[in-house]
């Protein structure tokens, strides 16, 4: 079946739910022109975010992978006043770029962004007590997602909600064959997954405008 509907239906209910932002959409456009890869979560997958953080009442968010910071923008405007974002982005130039639009937004006050490898940052975090933390979003390189969702079990509290983005690889994450880096640890974390007592987690299917693919979703117990 061709992906050409559920792009169709993205069209239709974006500008309805998700609305249209000048600043927004000025965040995709010079990201693009910066030269950023176009793997920015969709207009509903950032609204979805937002969703999200105001069901848990979040006051403060870990979001590893900033890309352009389109997708913080959508996490900081959940945040009621005095909630923060502590946002992670290996590449110093794309951590430029999100910090032009972080500040466009007029959110950059509601941000913390850290450059430097996610690997070495979280520790920092543990270290400096910044969690616990009320949300995560893990949107960085795959091998490492395991990794990464250890450390932000160690970032949570009870109740903590963990987002994994782009974990069904447009199916690929069934294929027990694959050898592919992104596609084994995504397989790593739903393993991970099935043996973690401190978490309830689920994997959600989308489709739209992306094409099929998927979060991770768990609950810390």
């Amino acid at each position: 079946m061709s992906h050409e509907p559920w792009a169709a239906v993205d069209d239709y209910v974006a500008p309805r739910l998700a609305g249209h932002d000048n600043a927004l959409s000025s965040a995709l456009a010079s990201s693009v022109a910066a030269g950023l890869p176009e793997i920015a979560v969709s207009p509903l997958q950032g609204q979805m975010l937002h969703v999200l953080a105001k069901s848990v009442g979040a006051l403060k968010v870990l979001e590893v992978g900033t890309l352009g910071g389109y997708s913080t923008i959508w996490l900081a405007r959940a945040l009621p006043d005095g909630g923060r974002v502590v946002t992670l982005e290996a590449d110093p130039h794309h951590a430029t770029v999100a910090q032009s639009n972080l500040q466009n937004a007029g959110v950059i006050d509601s941000v913390d962004l850290r450059v430097g490898m996610a690997i070495d940052t979280l520790p920092q975090l543990e270290a400096e007590g910044a969690g616990p933390f009320d949300l995560v979003f893990i949107d960085a390189d795959k091998p490492s997602i395991p990794e990464y969702f250890q450390w932000a079990l160690k970032l949570t509290r009870p109740g903590s909600l963990i987002v994994v983005d782009n974990v069904v690889r447009r199916g690929k994450l069934a294929d027990s064959e694959s050898r592919d880096e992104d596609v084994l640890g995504c397989r790593r974390l739903i393993e991970m997954l099935e043996h973690e007592p401190r978490v309830t987690s689920t994997v959600v299917q989308t489709v739209g405008a992306k094409g099929h693919d998927g979060f991770a979703l768990a609950v810390v117990l």
